[in-house]
């Protein structure tokens, strides 16, 4: 039998939201398949299956939050069936999920305190006060429940009797509550022995929504799902810290579109993809940072943090649930054509719940490109703590006027294009940012992007 667990999914996640289970209980799986996604504060991903066998326990359901190392379900030998028991670490089962610690309390013979390593002490005062383990957070040694956490949860209790009755438990649905102004007694838990799950609540709030003398009975309510909360956090916060300034800078992307013309069915037919103006935009935005570093860098306590690399993050939409910007470390080593392969691989393994958590942190400059759907100009929020973001708008042929070789000017159609930077204004001025934007738009004009492409 192999014991599936919540990941560590980077150094400070300490917890994760089992959002979907992608197979049934009883279900045969294979090692690397992806058994179920989990939602931290940082990303939504998928989690693979660490053995083959057959998925023979579920012991957190959708919905629940728990920390790092509990175990979430037990795959097991094509001769065990999903009834047989399993062995689980005393620490794992002590931090499990509390709604499914109360079902393993309801199943104990003496008391719901039997099989955890309590002393006599915090068995008799759970005993006394007639609580469910399962809603103590343990904070001794191995998340062990001391005699201070059951005293320091009665004192809580006390002081809000909505909590006594253990049904608002797991720490997501703690925050929802808390969040939404909700009474806990008034939601009613579709979980085990009662215990209020995220969907519960969330029932709650559309319906407190219709109720509203302000709703409208045919409009449709949509709760924000968990990436999508924590993707409007983050864009109030940068609004909040950033003195955001936006300045813009049109460019003839002539030289560019020649060589897409002239190579764009030769690079899509040996990789697989289109060749888009976006690894030329990021080569060129890496090639100008490096003569303008002070947008190369993060805001700290009174002070600028210009980094020695360039994390470039690629801003991706995950089909209207959220934004994330996975990052490619050490961009100014990269080619074009690797700058292309690796923006296309982030990009579909963000909407493929596919990327770690590392992937997206340490940017260090933001590149967001919404040309692909027509827009002209775009006001991109700065990707906090760096100092700008860059957008990339719609290339259009354009009438411009252009000088001859003999001096004379004429008018001809050229692919025209935006580039928009976001900058914060508290980490450089106006000028800075413009002259950036003056040679990125002279690195697009001029550089010799037949060469590079063919390198």
């Amino acid at each position: 039998m192999t014991n599936v667990k919540m990941p560590q999914l980077g150094e400070t996640v300490a917890d994760g939201t089992v959002t979907k289970w992608l197979k049934s209980l009883g279900d045969m799986v294979t090692k690397g398949e992806p058994l179920f996604e989990v939602s931290t504060d940082k990303v939504d991903t998928e989690i693979p299956a660490p053995a083959d066998g057959i998925l023979s326990k579920i012991l957190v359901a959708e919905g629940e939050t728990v920390d790092v190392g509990t175990v979430l379900a037990v795959i097991g030998s094509d001769t065990e069936g999903p009834g047989d028991e399993v062995v689980e670490p005393a620490a794992a089962t002590a931090k499990i999920a509390p709604s499914v610690a109360n079902t393993r309390a309801s199943k104990q013979p003496d008391s719901a305190s039997d099989g955890l390593q309590l002393s006599p002490v915090v068995r008799r005062l759970i005993e006394e006060h007639d609580l469910d383990v399962g809603n103590l957070d343990g904070t001794g040694p191995n998340g062990r429940i001391t005699k201070q956490d059951v005293l320091d949860y009665v004192a809580n209790a006390e002081k809000q009797p909505s909590l006594q009755s253990g049904k608002a438990q797991s720490p997501i649905v703690r925050r929802l509550i808390r969040e939404n102004n909700i009474d806990p007694a008034t939601v009613t838990g579709s979980g085990p022995s009662g215990t209020i799950v995220r969907n519960d609540v969330e029932s709650k709030i559309q319906a407190n929504i219709r109720s509203a003398p302000t709703s409208d009975g045919d409009d449709e309510v949509i709760p924000f799902t968990k990436i999508r909360r924590l993707t409007a956090q983050h864009m109030v916060m940068s609004k909040a810290t950033s003195a955001h300034t936006l300045m813009v800078r049109e460019v003839d992307y002539e030289r560019v579109d020649m060589v897409r013309r002239q190579h764009g069915a030769k690079f899509k037919e040996d990789e697989g993809f289109s060749l888009t103006y976006l690894p030329f935009n990021a080569v060129a935005a890496i090639e100008t940072l490096r003569e303008f570093p002070h947008l190369n860098a993060s805001v700290g306590n009174d002070e600028l943090i210009v980094h020695s690399s360039v994390n470039l993050g690629i801003a991706v939409d995950l089909e209207n649930e959220g934004l994330v910007a996975p990052v490619l470390k050490d961009a100014q080593n990269a080619s074009i054509r690797d700058l292309a392969r690796g923006i296309r691989d982030m990009a579909t393994r963000a909407r493929s719940k596919k990327l770690g958590v590392d992937e997206l942190a340490h940017g260090t400059f933001t590149i967001t490109n919404p040309g692909p759907y027509g827009t002209l100009l775009t006001g991109a929020i700065i990707n906090q703590p760096q100092v700008a973001i860059l957008s990339t708008d719609a290339v259009t042929r354009t009438p411009v006027v252009v000088t001859t070789d003999d001096g004379l000017e004429s008018i001809a159609i050229h692919s025209v294009g935006m580039l928009a930077l976001t900058f914060d204004h508290r980490a450089v001025d106006g000028a800075y940012a413009a002259r950036f934007l003056r040679r990125m738009a002279e690195i697009l004009t001029t550089r010799d992007w037949e060469q590079d492409l063919l390198q």
